[in-house]
């Protein structure tokens, strides 16, 4: 890792420690090497780095395209190995997360495809599904609680809430992705949306362990 990602991890891990009084959970199951798809649900701004500072290795994140053109700002994120999206070219979003999970990169998505207004799941989008039949990588999914009540979109600032991020099992879509080698258009619609709506399901099943 980075000796300036090394630093902000660090910092990040008091901050959601002292602040958010934040808890993690079974984060033995994400590979500490090898490309990895950390499939979470979304309420917060404060979700792509809950879940990145929670494991010891480099995770890849995913930002706006036009963001890069900011010096300062697309510098920051070329050294955070951020993935430039861009929402207008999909296939140019799908092929740079492919390439870095090729690489044997871990990488972030966020199957509602936006952050949920109220904290409640949002139906999942087939994008995820494409990316995760495209590629090799093992799923895992994630589920964050409380990042909505400590900085969901009413709030300005965090605020104190507890938060707990929480790892499922690896996901097996191997039959799926066998399926669709041989698929027509239409039915690979289908699966995209199969998977996406898989990967959602097992991210509500986790449950916040008992105090």
């Amino acid at each position: 890792m980075k000796i300036g990602l090394r630093a902000a991890w660090l910092i990040l891990h008091v901050f959601f420690g002292l602040y958010l009084r934040w808890k993690v959970y079974n984060r033995e199951r994400v590979p500490r090497t090898g490309a990895v798809i950390l499939a979470a649900n979304h309420a917060s701004f404060l979700d792509p780095p809950l879940v990145g500072t929670a494991l010891p290795r480099p995770i890849n994140y995913l930002a706006r395209q036009s963001l890069f053109r900011f010096p300062v700002l697309g510098a920051t994120l070329r050294y955070w190995d951020a993935v430039p999206v861009d929402r207008e070219s999909g296939a140019a979003g799908l092929k740079a997360i492919l390439d870095r999970l090729r690489k044997g990169g871990a990488i972030i998505l966020f199957p509602e495809g936006t952050r949920s207004p109220d904290g409640n799941f949002l139906p999942a989008r087939s994008g995820v599904g494409l990316a995760v039949i495209k590629s090799e990588a093992p799923v895992i999914p994630v589920r964050i609680f409380g990042s909505h009540l400590a900085y969901g979109r009413p709030h300005r600032f965090p605020r104190p809430r507890k938060v707990i991020v929480k790892f499922g099992n690896a996901m097996d879509f191997s039959a799926f992705r066998k399926e669709a080698d041989t698929a027509d258009k239409a039915r690979l619609k289908e699966i995209y949306q199969e998977v996406a709506d898989r990967i959602m399901s097992e991210i509500a099943r986790l449950k916040p362990e008992p105090d």
